[in-house]
């Protein structure tokens, strides 16, 4: 295709750019994909700072270098670090999908999922808010309200025994027990313990306490 420069060709030009790439439609659309990427590019690499160093440590212009952006890009996408870190470190469990009408299959498969996914890869969301409320008491009060919010809340809201609320924030409680000992602290019985073993002996424990009568 021969483009001719000139004033006088000017609405030609704009026709063939327009029939070359497609048009508006897809020049949004094309933007739109490439924001989207650069957006979850920001958020794995903020997820590997702030696991890396730390909440507070953690600043936009490092996360802007990990993520190979400006630091502009970042605060336009995600304002400050508060925020960044607040959606970096969010994750939801698919309850609906873990749920069984067998009490033994739902205890078996929340722990599986927190063993093999949630909290196994140390870059995942579960994972960088465990080991960052740590050190930080922004993070820590964040972990306390989305594990009420995300546990608590759903499994009380199940229990069919007194005590529900108690019984779910003891069935939390012993679940982030073992992801923090198995993979922030790295206590050796249960870091080198067979995920098989593991999920025998804790999953009726974990039972017993939302379905007692079962």
């Amino acid at each position: 295709m021969t483009w001719v420069d000139g004033g006088t060709n000017a609405p030609g030009q704009a026709a063939q750019r327009k029939a070359a790439s497609g048009g508006p439609a897809t020049e949004a659309a094309l933007d739109e994909r490439k924001g989207e990427r650069t957006r979850r590019r920001i958020l794995a690499a903020a997820r590997r700072k702030f696991a890396e160093v730390g909440y507070e440590r953690a600043t936009i212009r490092a996360i802007a270098t990990e993520a190979d952006v400006d630091k502009s890009s970042v605060i336009q996408y995600f304002g400050c670090k508060q925020d960044l870190f607040r959606e970096a470190v969010q994750w939801q469990i698919p309850h609906d999908r873990l749920t069984t009408n067998d009490p033994d299959h739902t205890a078996e498969n929340r722990l599986r999922g927190m063993l093999g996914t949630w909290a196994a890869d140390p870059d995942s969301p579960m994972a960088v808010l465990l080991r960052t409320s740590m050190t930080s008491d922004e993070a820590a009060e964040l972990l306390r309200r989305h594990v009420t919010a995300e546990v608590t809340d759903r499994i009380a809201a199940t229990i069919d025994a007194p005590d529900a609320r108690l019984r779910a924030a003891l069935f939390s409680a012993i679940m982030m027990g073992i992801a923090t000992q198995r993979f922030l602290l790295h206590m050796p019985d249960l870091a080198e313990a067979d995920v098989e073993d593991i999920v025998r002996i804790a999953a009726p424990l974990l039972r017993s306490l939302v379905a007692p009568d079962a």
